[in-house]
């Protein structure tokens, strides 16, 4: 079955860095496109950055800039590199990968930016 596990959360202050990993299992990991999604307190879950099997990204306007997605195929692994950190950014971040048909998210892991 599709499993999607993130971790890499926490708190930091306005200006600071995390990395976020999302390990994948369940499918050819390098054929699918993957994604970060981010939801934020009391507002609906948005894409902030995705990238395809052959690794070209796209971002949201709002992070572009500061962070950065990336995969490794060998691993089964997708990161989020997310630098300059705003306040704005608190929220669970979520990966997700569309696989048949049908929408795979994993359990979340909560950001929380501080100023």
């Amino acid at each position: 079955q599709v499993r999607l596990v993130e971790r890499g959360g926490g708190s930091v202050h306005t200006g600071g860095s995390l990395r976020l990993s999302c390990a994948a299992s369940g499918i050819n990991f390098k054929l699918y496109t993957m994604d970060w999604n981010h939801q934020a307190p009391g507002k609906l879950r948005e894409l902030v950055a995705r990238i395809e099997s052959r690794g070209t990204t796209n971002y949201t306007d709002s992070v572009k800039g500061r962070f950065t997605i990336s995969r490794d195929n060998v691993r089964n692994m997708v990161y989020l590199q997310m630098n300059n950190l705003k306040p704005e950014d608190t929220g669970v971040y979520y990966c997700s990968v569309n696989y048949r048909g049908r929408l795979y998210s994993g359990q979340g892991t909560q950001v929380t930016v501080s100023s």
